[in-house]
């Protein structure tokens, strides 16, 4: 099993969002490193559910990858937000998963709270500049966070 994050601004899609789905897509991720990202998640990997631009910045719960990488249909959609042009059926460019909702955290686990953990100065949304929408979390760092925060 790997462990991975995932960013998302909760006005576009939040933890609350994928609650009531139970499951939904993660399509949309328009950066080559993120989109391998998810081409290297397996069914049954855990996630870090990250709330990003807004007004508590943090990991806000857990969902599993239930379904792996597959092409993202929005990069189809030539009306959509998330449209390319250069993607084609034959040769699509993007990837999405589908995640499973697991837990919602009663409160989120700041980005604050995780710099200032000295366990967590390797990890790679601690680190300055780290803008990254999807990124691995090491297997240490996912259960320190979780044993550390009592989630």
């Amino acid at each position: 099993m790997h462990y991975w994050l995932l960013k998302s601004e909760p006005d576009a899609y939040s933890i609350d969002d994928l609650k009531r789905q139970e499951v939904g897509t993660w399509d949309g991720v328009r950066n080559y490193m993120a989109r391998n990202n998810l081409r290297a998640m397996k069914k049954g990997d855990l996630l870090f559910f990250y709330h990003s631009s807004t007004t508590v910045i943090g990991i806000a719960g857990i969902a599993e990858v239930e379904r792996e990488a597959y092409p993202d249909p929005s990069q189809f959609k030539k009306a959509g937000k998330y449209y390319d042009a250069k993607a084609t059926k034959a040769k699509p460019i993007w990837s999405a998963i589908d995640v499973r909702f697991k837990k919602k955290f009663k409160e989120a686990i700041t980005l604050a709270v995780l710099k200032n953990d000295p366990v967590l100065a390797d990890m790679i949304l601690t680190q300055k500049g780290s803008r990254l929408s999807v990124q691995p979390v090491t297997e240490s760092h996912f259960k320190h966070i979780l044993k550390t925060y009592k989630v």
